[in-house]
């Protein structure tokens, strides 16, 4: 059976404290979850009832075992996750200081990570050709051998299908620090933009994808590469997205926010679940805009992706069940 969602890349261990409000050197409890913005979204997905897989590589150790059960739990298929001999799986750890400090610190992933290991020789390219949407960030785009794996992976996938349930969408997860220059990853998201229809990102990402200028003009500079969606977050005043034919903003959902981590994942997969069900854009927005907030609400980011009824119940709390949202839930 073919996949709704396939996503590749990154995958780690977060370990988040449950002290929130102090810097990592004064928490006393942390707990650990499943982590890595791909293989979150792939959860986020199946928890709108998505048939979803994620292709990456772990440690030969007891936390990629703990990976492969927590995919599982998720019901997320794992048999395209391999471990690398001779390294560890990486670990995440952030501190939680509310409304919006949430810094990030990585472990186990220089000089390289197990995901970054992933080669094009042992891609199922018919499976990744097959899938409903597949779902690639620019982290992936960082090092070899993953970047040639990645290309590979969107050589399988022909952009010129009219099929309105078929997507490949970029993550523009652009992180400084895998990176020796914004025009270095600039360079690689180029050589893949030609095999993407819908590119995700904030207007930073976006500014290192396709240039400074207000989010308009980004998302039109992408357009122009041939994507067909293009999605520029906003930050607090929501997100934007174009198509060649339709402008639409989302408003952000107002929640009280917990942890900002994993927002965008649960974004993510709710784009992909409304993508996949032929939503009006206006209805893929609401909807992935609340499960975002839902997730910026809560501590962890797995284990917080929402169902479906926690999203639209959230949606009509605030009055944001749009008409193209009724007409579009089952």
């Amino acid at each position: 059976m073919a996949h709704d969602v396939l996503t590749m890349g990154r995958i780690s261990v977060d370990v988040y404290p449950q002290d929130i409000g102090v810097g990592l050197a004064d928490v006393a409890t942390f707990a650990k979850y499943l982590g890595g913005s791909p293989s979150n979204v792939a959860v986020a997905a199946a928890r709108h009832g998505r048939r979803s897989a994620v292709i990456t590589r772990t440690g030969q150790d007891p936390f990629g075992e703990y990976l492969h059960r927590e995919l599982q739990k998720f019901g997320v298929d794992d048999t395209m996750v391999s471990a690398v001999a001779g390294l560890q799986t990486p670990v995440t750890f952030c501190a939680i200081r509310p409304p919006d400090d949430f810094p990030l610190y990585f472990y186990g992933r220089f000089p390289t990570a197990p995901d970054l290991q992933i080669t094009a020789g042992e891609l199922n390219l018919e499976v990744i050709r097959d899938t409903g949407i597949f779902w690639s960030t620019v982290t992936g785009l960082c090092q070899e051998p993953s970047r040639s794996a990645q290309l590979a992976a969107h050589e399988a996938r022909p952009r010129d299908t009219l099929d309105p349930g078929r997507h490949t969408v970029l993550d523009l997860d652009y992180r400084p620090m895998f990176w020796p220059s914004v025009a270095a990853a600039r360079e690689q998201i180029a050589r893949i933009l030609p095999y993407v229809t819908v590119a995700v990102g904030n207007t930073t990402e976006c500014a290192v994808a396709a240039g400074a200028g207000t989010p308009d003009e980004q998302a039109d500079r992408l357009l122009e590469t041939g994507v067909r969606l293009a999605i520029v977050k906003l930050g607090p005043d929501g997100v934007l997205a174009k198509t060649d034919s339709e402008r639409v903003v989302s408003a952000p959902v107002p929640v009280q926010t917990v942890n900002g981590l994993g927002a965008g994942d649960a974004f993510g997969g709710a784009l992909c679940h409304g993508l996949l069900g032929g939503w009006p854009l206006a209805a893929v927005l609401e909807y992935a805009n609340a499960s975002g907030a839902l997730v910026a609400s809560r501590i962890s980011c797995a284990d917080a992706m929402p169902t479906p009824a926690e999203v639209t119940g959230l949606l009509a709390e605030r009055g944001r069940m749009v008409p193209e949202l009724l007409e579009a839930l089952p």
